[in-house]
Parts: C-alpha cells; structure tokens; sequence
C-alpha cells in the first residue's frame, strides 16, 4: 500500500516537474520574442515568470540577467548572472555576464576573473578575449588617475575617467572621481550634471551629494553647499572630503562676512588682515578667493597702498577673468596713480564686456586722461597744483621765469644756456595758458593747445616776462651777480 501511494506520489510530481517545465519554457520563449524586440520590460517579465516555474534553471537567470543589462540595471544583472553560475558553473555565458556587469560597475578585476573562467570553458572564445583586454584597460586607467590627482592633474583624471567609463558604463565611482576633478577645473555645470544623473539613480549617493555640495561651494554658494555637505555626511558620516569642505565652507563664510563688517565699519586695518586670513582658508576655491583678492585691494585702496591694491586686483582677475568689479578697481587705481595706459586697457575690458552708460563713461574719462597726460602738464612746469589760483599761478610764474631766464645763465656752459632758455620758454607757454582762463579751461577739457590757431611755438617768452615784469611802462631789469656770494647767484633789479 505504501508503495503504491510513493509511485502515485512520484509519477504525480514528475507530471507536475513536467508540466511546469514546459510552462516555464513557454513563457521564455516569449520573453525570448520580446528581447528581440527590444521590448526589454516585457521580457523581464516573462523571464521571471519562467524562474518562478522553474527556479533552478540556471539558463532562465542568464537570459533575465541580459536583460536588465539592457535596462541598464547592472547590480540586479550582477545577481541573476551570479545566481546562474551558482545554479551552473560551466555555464559560460552566466559567467561572460557576470564579468560584464562587474565591469560596468567599475570593478575589473572581479571581471578579469570571470572573463579567465570563459577562456577556461572555451579557450578560442573571441569576446571573452577582448573583455579581458577591455578590464586590462580599466585597471590602467584607475591608476593613471589616482597619479594624477595626487598631483592635481585633474585634466589627466577626467580623461582617464571618460575612457574607463566606455567600458564601465555604470560605475558611480568613477563618475563622482570625474565631476570632482570636473568642478576642481572651475567647469561646474558639466560636474552639476554628471553628480546630477548619479541621484537621480541613487538619492542617497553620499560621494555624489558632495560634489553637488562642492559646486556650489565653489561658486560662493555657501550657504547651499553646507546644506549638500551636511546631507552627505547624514548619508555617509565617515565622509572626510565632505567634512573638511562643510568646515571650510563655514570658516570661509564667518571671516569674509567679519572682514566686511570691518569695512563698513572703517577699520581697514582690521579689514585687510580678516581678509588675509580668509585667502589662506582654501585655495582651491577660486572664485570666493577672487572676491577676497577684490576686497582687499579696495582696503588697500583706502589705506593708501595703491601698488599693494593693483596686485590684488590682478590676482583677482587671474582667478576670474569675468570680474568686473576688479577690474573697475584696478582700474581706478591706475588713475589715482596717472597710469592711464592700464588704466584705460582694463576700462575697454569692462566696456566691452558690459555696455553700460556708466562704463562708457569711465572709459571716456580714461581717454581724456590719458591724452592729456601726453601733452606738456603746464601744472608740473609751473609747480603748481591743478586747483591752483590766479595768484599762485602769478606767484608761480614770476619765481620760475626768474629761475630760468637766459640772462641769469649767461655765464653757464652752452648746454646749460640751452636747457635753461627751453625751460624759461616753456614756463612762459604755461603761464599764457593757465593765466587766460578761456584758454585754461580748453587746456583742462583735454584740447591741444598747440592745434590753435596761433601756433603756441610762435609766441616770445621774453615778451611775455616783459609784459609780466616791465608793465607795459618802459621800466628795466637786468640781472647782476653777486661777487660775494659765489657763481650762479644773481639779483633781479629795476631800473
């Protein structure tokens, strides 16, 4: 009796084994049709309705597996396909897609290993034998760029790292090691974009939070970057990277924000060492430290240290060759030291990058200066200031005619006679000049008086220092040496 309930039992199985088998078959046929569709949804689907038949069949698993590659969702791929080689471990296409998926996911040398098993099964296999030169190239290119961000070739690093992702694909580390170097080289937007797509498939990818963290942080976003660093420490608490930029973002922030109050408050001492202090914070940070330069050269500025003030600003715009507010300052230092040159080379710089009324003007100001600094400064040669009186440029005339008449060096060598007649010449145009004030305020509006008409090399400087001493009355005045006090001492004296 008892053997006959375990044959009923046996043939009931072996029907059920049986019926199921063929079922299971069936539906990978159609998730086979669907494959080949590229209907890969659907043939998931029908995949797993043939495991949940039969799930021993080691074949089922590595047509599921193919699948879900093709879904791109490698790490699922990776357990079908190691499943299938458990179930089967002569089967040589579970293994080829297990090391594909390792590969993908950036670890090649698990990969290697796979590849090596295919090329056991079946030695003349050809795909396995370029896998193994694909995992081969990745390994490479993960120690070409571990060199090349210890020496901060972060250049090196992205392009070893956009090669390696030809072939691992979906590898996260990869891909963060490639936005990091990516937002070290100022090109944030590509690295937003990169750590972007990581969280997109991974909200809680720690590496790729500080990154979004660090771009922003890069890009004087403090306060939003502290927010993505705390969110990656929350993710991953033993984030050292995310710690060490979560506290110098913080720092940097603090000594900025006091070197400002500083500044506003008129303590510009106190200022420019605040703003000292913070560039030593980080000097990755390129375009905070731009900021920082600026605002210490607008100290400077106030503290007088005019040469100290262009070195920042030119610091400033090495760092960041779009600042315009360093270059109106370095600007505006060159004019407050009669550079106008420079001065007005950065003011075209800002004009054309930035057409407003207010930089048309400066500019125009600049060019004024400039033309007006390569004229005779009738100023300099009276020694006067450019607010100076009508007075003091009377004063001012009669003591340097007087110094520079000819007839005071009489006795000077030729050459000397020559220098002092030129000079007593020009102390005369000056005086013409800036004693009329019609032609005064021509000569300060920037005209050259020499285009008028009346050439101003046409005039007699002796006329004009006998028209200036003489009145007009006929009086005379000559110069007389004075025996006891040695040669080049002389009295002016009217007849």
């Amino acid at each position: 009796m008892k053997l006959t309930k375990y044959l009923v039992l046996k043939h009931f199985l072996s029907f059920f084994i049986s019926v199921s088998f063929r079922e299971a078959e069936s539906f990978k046929e159609q998730g086979n049709a669907y494959y080949i569709k590229k209907d890969y949804s659907e043939a998931f689907n029908y995949y797993t309705k043939a495991i949940d038949m039969c799930p021993k069949n080691a074949s089922y698993y590595g047509n599921r597996a193919a699948t879900l590659m093709m879904l791109s969702r490698h790490r699922e791929a990776l357990e079908d396909s190691q499943q299938a080689v458990r179930l089967d471990d002569t089967f040589m296409k579970g293994h080829l897609r297990e090391g594909k998926c390792h590969l993908s996911l950036g670890n090649a040398m698990a990969a290697s290993r796979c590849f090596h098993r295919v090329l056991e099964l079946e030695p003349d296999n050809s795909q396995a034998q370029q896998e193994v030169k694909n995992a081969d190239s990745v390994l490479e290119y993960e120690k070409m760029a571990e060199l090349g961000f210890e020496k901060h070739d972060f250049r090196m690093v992205v392009f070893c790292m956009d090669r390696a992702l030809e072939s691992a694909s979906a590898c996260h580390r990869f891909k963060v090691l490639k936005a990091e170097c990516l937002a070290m080289l100022g090109r944030y937007p590509e690295a937003q974009s990169v750590a972007s797509d990581i969280l997109r498939m991974d909200a809680t990818n720690g590496d790729a939070l500080y990154v979004r963290g660090l771009c922003l942080y890069y890009e004087d976003c403090i306060d939003k970057a502290v927010q993505f660093f705390v969110q990656a420490l929350r993710m991953a608490p033993d984030h050292e990277k995310a710690r060490l930029a979560c506290r110098n973002a913080k720092a940097l922030k603090a000594k900025k924000e006091d070197g400002n109050k500083a500044f506003k408050d008129g303590n510009y001492d106190a200022a420019y060492e605040l703003y000292s202090e913070a560039l030593t914070i980080d000097p990755n940070n390129i375009k905070t430290n731009a900021k920082l330069f600026c605002n210490r050269g607008t100290v400077g500025s106030k503290l007088k240290k005019i040469d100290q003030a262009i070195e920042d600003c030119t610091k400033a715009v090495k760092l960041d060759e779009t600042y315009i507010k360093a270059y109106l300052r370095r600007a505006q230092c060159y004019m407050d030291k009669e550079e106008y040159d420079e001065a007005v080379r950065d003011y075209e710089k800002v004009y054309q990058t930035e057409k407003t009324k207010e930089h048309k003007h400066l500019l125009k100001n600049a060019q004024l200066e400039l033309k007006k600094s390569k004229r005779k400064d009738y100023y300099k040669v009276l020694g006067v200031d450019k607010n100076a009186t009508e007075d003091e440029i009377k004063k001012a005339y009669r003591k340097r005619a007087l110094m520079h008449h000819p007839d005071r060096h009489s006795s000077a060598s030729a050459e000397v006679q020559k220098e002092e007649e030129k000079k007593f010449k020009e102390v005369g145009e000056a005086f013409t000049v800036l004693s009329d004030p019609k032609k005064k305020s021509r000569y300060d509006s920037g005209h050259d008086m020499e285009d008028d008409t009346g050439n101003m090399g046409d005039f007699d400087a002796n006329n004009i220092f006998k028209a200036f001493f003489g009145g007009g009355g006929g009086q005379g005045y000559s110069f007389e040496a004075n025996q006891s006090s040695g040669p080049g001492n002389f009295f002016f004296q009217f007849g």
